[in-house]
């Protein structure tokens, strides 16, 4: 019998189609083969079948491709270049077009990068208006405050 476990820090944005979680398989020297297995077997369970990572690099791309799922790796550095948010936007948008689709945004932990870009795409994709309920919204969906760096990446926000 195989063994699932969900991904760690792993949370809805919009129910069903959308969540958030930290790398999958764990991050730096905790990262673990077997709990990567366990964690995709259990997004699968869950009907996933995409992934966006927001690491540099191509961690765990290959598994996730082996496991049948779509893989769109943008990378999002701490300097948040305008161009990587956009990608970034444009990614989840065509990712979620699809009617049945399930996505996962990663990257190494749910961080102010991950909560201001998705609090950021809600206001770009015409989900909330007012960029300031959409920081709210998204800080209680991932149960920490955003600070400055993830309040930068909310469209007019303060304007």
């Amino acid at each position: 019998m195989k063994t699932t476990r969900k991904p760690r820090d792993f949370t809805w944005v919009i129910q069903n189609r959308l969540a958030v979680s930290s790398r999958v398989g764990g991050h730096g020297m905790e990262h673990r083969r077997v709990r990567r297995q366990q964690e995709i077997s259990w997004l699968l369970e869950a009907g996933f079948d995409t992934v966006i990572s927001l690491l540099p690099g191509n961690q765990n791309a290959n598994s996730y491709e082996s496991a049948g799922m779509d893989v769109h790796l943008v990378p999002v550095g701490d300097d948040h270049d305008p161009e990587s948010i956009d990608r970034a936007y444009q990614v989840l948008q065509g990712a979620l077009s699809k009617p049945d689709s399930k996505v996962l945004v990663h990257r190494e932990f749910v961080d102010d990068t991950v909560g201001g870009l998705l609090a950021g795409f809600i206001v770009f994709a015409g989900l909330v208006d007012d960029p300031r309920i959409a920081m709210v919204t998204i800080q209680e969906i991932i149960g920490r405050p955003l600070g400055p760096d993830g309040r930068s990446l909310i469209p007019s926000f303060g304007a």
